[in-house]
This record gives C-alpha cells, sequence and structure tokens, in this order.
C-alpha cells in the first residue's frame, strides 16, 4: 500500500463518489459529486468504477505528495494547471506519480470543482452505502469532513503500464439548463414566464447545499410557506424575497418554499461548474424530453471506456 498525503487542501476539498441514497427518509441528503460525468472519467481513466469515491477538488486546487509510490492518477473537471515538482501536466490524462513527488493542482481557471481519481481506490469504508462526505452531518470516509492538510489516504500501489491514457470527452454544452416547471408551478402563475425568459447570475453564497441566484423578484400567488415536502437534486425552491435557489448535493431533505421548477439530472453538473458571477438561463422541457437526455446521460456514463486511448 502507498500514501497519499494532503499537503495543502484548499477549500470544498473532499471525498465523494456517486452519493448516498435511500436514507433521506432518515434526514440524511445523497451528497456525491457535484459533477458526476467528470467523477466517472477520472476513474475510467485510471480503470476504477467509474463513481469509486475520488477527490473531489475545490476551486483553490490542493497540493499532495506521494510515500512509498509509485501511484497513477487522473484529474479531470475545472480547468487548471497541473504540474509536478514544476514540470506541467494535462488534464483528462493519466499521471504516474513516483515516491516524493508532490502534484500541484493550480486554481480553477473555469469551472469550479475537479476530481482527482487514484489507480484501485482509496481505503474507505462506506457509510450507509456511500463514502461521500456530508460535512454538516459528519459523515464520510476515510474522514467524515472536508479534507485538510496533514491528513493522509491509503491508497494502492499502482499496476505496470506501456503507456499513459487519455480520454476524449464531448464538448461542454451550451445553451439553456433544462428544467421540469412544477412540482408547485401553479404557485407562480405569470412568474413561471418571468423565470424562463430572465438571465440568473449564480451568487457567491452558493455552495454544495444550494446553488443561490440572483435575478427579478418571482411574486408568490399564495405567501411563501407551503406544508414541507421532500426536494429532489434540483429543486428550484423560491424564498419570501422572490430569489431562486437551486438544491444541490448536500440540501436539506425537505423544505417549504414552494418549488417552481427542477433543473434535470443531465445538466446538474453543468450549472454546478458554473463560476460565481456568470449567468444562465433555463429552458422548460417536458418530462419525455427530461428522460431522454437522462438516458442520453448514462448512455454517455457507459461509453467512457470505449473513449479511453493511449499516449505514446
Amino acid at each position: 500500500m502507498s500514501t497519499l498525503d494532503i499537503i495543502s487542501a484548499g477549500i470544498a476539498t473532499s471525498i465523494q463518489d456517486a452519493g448516498r441514497f435511500g436514507m433521506q427518509r432518515y434526514g440524511l441528503a445523497p451528497s456525491g459529486a457535484m459533477d458526476r460525468l467528470a467523477l466517472a472519467a477520472a476513474n475510467c481513466l485510471v480503470g476504477n468504477s467509474a463513481f469509486a469515491p475520488a477527490i473531489e477538488i475545490g476551486p483553490q486546487g490542493a497540493v499532495v505528495t506521494v510515500r512509498d509510490g509509485p501511484l497513477r492518477v487522473a484529474v479531470t473537471g475545472a480547468l487548471r494547471a497541473l504540474d509536478i515538482d514544476g514540470h506541467g501536466k494535462r488534464l483528462g490524462q493519466t499521471i504516474t506519480l513516483e515516491d516524493g513527488e508532490r502534484l500541484t493542482l493550480g486554481m480553477a481557471r473555469d469551472g469550479i470543482f475537479g476530481y482527482l481519481a487514484i489507480q484501485g481506490g482509496i481505503a474507505a469504508t462506506p457509510v450507509f452505502g456511500s463514502c461521500s462526505v456530508n460535512a454538516y452531518a459528519g459523515l464520510g470516509s476515510p474522514y467524515p469532513r472536508a479534507l485538510q492538510n496533514g491528513d493522509r489516504l491509503t491508497v494502492n500501489v499502482c499496476a505496470a503500464w506501456s503507456h499513459e491514457r487519455t480520454i476524449d470527452l464531448p464538448s461542454q454544452t451550451t445553451g439553456a439548463l433544462g428544467v421540469v416547471m412544477g412540482p408547485q408551478a401553479d404557485e407562480f402563475a405569470d412568474a413561471c414566464e418571468l423565470f424562463l425568459n430572465s438571465q440568473w447570475r449564480v451568487s457567491a453564497s452558493s455552495n454544495r447545499m444550494g446553488y443561490r441566484l440572483e435575478g427579478p423578484a418571482l411574486k408568490h400567488l399564495h405567501g411563501y410557506n407551503i406544508v414541507s415536502d421532500g426536494p429532489v437534486d434540483g429543486s428550484i425552491q423560491v424564498a419570501g424575497n422572490g430569489q431562486p435557489i437551486v438544491l444541490m448535493k448536500d440540501r436539506g431533505t425537505t423544505g417549504g418554499y414552494p418549488k417552481i421548477a427542477t433543473v434535470i439530472s443531465a445538466d446538474l453538473g453543468w450549472l454546478a461548474q458554473t463560476r460565481f458571477g456568470r449567468t444562465i438561463r433555463f429552458e422548460a422541457l417536458s418530462i419525455e424530453d427530461a428522460q431522454a437526455r437522462a438516458c442520453a446521460f448514462h448512455d454517455l456514463i457507459r461509453s467512457l471506456p470505449d473513449r479511453i486511448r493511449s499516449v505514446a
């Protein structure tokens, strides 16, 4: 076994996998990677299962070093500089780290979250079916919190490969984020058109619990308090000030604000990578169209091993 030492963790850096499912009835949010495609791509590059636990790296970047190497890793997600002891490396390509080498991941230049996957995986014990960290609930493994300077992860020594590997991913979608209206769209009447026809700025107060949006106030027909019900990832609640909040991976499991719409699952990673201060728009889809996009997204995940090629 080898170890990966966290020299500098930055902010919002934690262990994440696909998430924790079936626990919402007990008050546990799903958590999991903010960008599932980037997580899956990093894992597939190093030969892991698509949603194995990996390090989700926040916008500030991180610095790690290897003990008792070598290790093979891959970094995907937000655009950022990578280097090993001053020698530049590429995103979306496997990297072999020898014993004592230091990998520096710079600040995100486009996007927010990156994923560092390690061949053979991270030694961790699932908690309620997942290793994903939910710092608010104190859950996750091997640390039930965000990673900190000085943490040490136990990992497997890499297998011998004749070549490093890279992956071909489709271009980032542009345009409007897909939403299905409701379940309380009837609480907004004409404000639904305002919601769909406006640009929304992603607030700097956004986090893994929710992305706050800034724009025109959406008026509630019957006030902003409803009987609390169970939201899902992507539920768009409208608070008393008329500003939407898109619920994300560490969201609450009940909510008492009316929900005007729900971001489709295929577009949540795109939203998660939208930098604070940038604007987004929404497009209303039928349930059938949303399901078709979800199927296409899962087909893309399944196709990732076929998109990998060797680097000479």
